[in-house]
């Protein structure tokens, strides 16, 4: 499925090839929280990274999360590099050089109609503010951290991968 997507103040522009398309996953960590979940939670989606077309790149800054390692005692600079239109901050996209064939845009920058997920998945909710309030379906599935079950396999179990890929 071919995405468009935009910041809030039309500075930015992107399209992006997706063949996992639906907004199920909901992450409640502190950094997708703090910088792109206005609800609490940031969704992100798939995309293929060869077919990320951009407008507006002079308006884009890119934000290397620090990460808490408790059991090290010390913090480092995630290698994921999260893209936000430097005018307005819209949140786009996170692209990691561990998956370099990977795009993760957030769903809250696409402005294609996206497809209504039959689940949810909420991940990361140890990390949870205690504001935020868990509306979870019947199907729905929880998580105090990470699933095994990655965006890819999600998308399969469930029969949704687009069949062009």
């Amino acid at each position: 499925m071919q995405l468009e997507g935009s910041c809030h103040c039309g500075c930015v522009s992107f399209t992006v090839y997706s063949s996992h398309p639906y907004p199920y996953n909901l992450c409640y960590c502190s950094i997708c929280r703090k910088t792109a979940g206005g609800g609490g939670y940031s969704i992100n989606l798939g995309g293929e990274y060869k077919t990320l077309k951009v407008v507006g790149e002079e308006f884009i800054s890119v934000y290397q999360a620090k990460i808490k390692d408790s059991e090290a005692g010390d913090d480092h600079e995630s290698p994921g590099k999260r893209h936000f239109c430097k005018k307005c901050g819209s949140a786009l996209w996170q692209w990691d050089p561990r998956w370099p064939e990977l795009v993760h845009p957030f769903a809250s920058a696409v402005d294609t109609e996206l497809p209504l997920p039959p689940e949810r998945t909420h991940m990361m909710l140890g990390s949870k503010a205690t504001w935020v309030v868990t509306h979870a379906g019947l199907s729905d599935k929880l998580f105090e951290g990470y699933p095994k079950e990655s965006l890819a396999d999600w998308h399969l179990r469930l029969g949704l991968v687009d069949e062009n890929t």
